[in-house]
């Protein structure tokens, strides 16, 4: 799968935002490895989260093939697991759009761990494509009514002044150009973005 040319683009512009916000953070930022509270949790990804996702399973097919097996079987349980309460189209996993979808995803596989987490050693096996959400989880960044979030387990001993200056920048406008281009707005959840179409379990 051929990814935007400018997804390199933003990947390297959040590595380089996340590589300062953790020097200005300091012993703040709990983030590790092997720390895994924000990999629970069903969230939606967009179409280049799902691009992203799809390009690296594609490549650790060809260099790990092991690795790539094991994802899918732990994507198809998930799905085996959760996929009856999917709120949309459970078969190709795009999330719905309507209302009620909104609201059911709301408390959907909220305590499942994802797929593409290695129980074994706690680390993601995607961790080079991991989808956005991922890659701002943990320091400060701007939320619904533009305040600021982070995760419970960062900046646990920090002031207001300390989160404030340690706000991590997300480049949105560029996300959301490479995604105008796409011209595709569905959303779905990692365990579907793991597998290829074939292997999708039938209904």
């Amino acid at each position: 799968m051929k990814l935007p040319a400018r997804d390199r683009e933003l990947i390297q512009i959040m590595d380089a935002s996340w590589a300062d916000t953790a020097r200005r953070a300091g012993e703040h930022l709990a983030c590790r490895p092997g720390c895994t509270q924000c990999c629970h949790g069903a969230f939606a990804i967009n179409a280049l989260d799902a691009a992203r996702l799809r390009a690296g399973m594609e490549e650790l097919r060809e260099s790990d093939p092991e690795r790539a097996a094991e994802l899918e079987r732990r994507a198809l349980a998930w799905i085996a697991e959760h996929g009856a309460a999917f709120p949309g189209d459970a078969l190709s996993g795009v999330l719905g759009d309507s209302e009620a979808d909104e609201e059911a995803f709301e408390e959907f596989a909220n305590e499942a761990a994802c797929p593409a987490l290695d129980p074994a050693t706690g680390r993601c096996d995607v961790y080079a494509w991991r989808p956005m959400t991922c890659r701002v989880f943990g320091p400060p960044v701007r939320v619904e009514g533009d305040a600021l979030g982070c995760c419970e387990l960062c900046f646990t001993k920090a002031t207001d002044a300390e989160i404030a200056a340690s706000e991590m920048n997300v480049p949105h406008d560029v996300e959301d150009e490479i995604l105008a281009k796409m011209e595709d707005d569905t959303r779905t959840v990692v365990a579907y973005a793991l597998l290829k179409r074939a292997a999708l379990p039938a209904r």
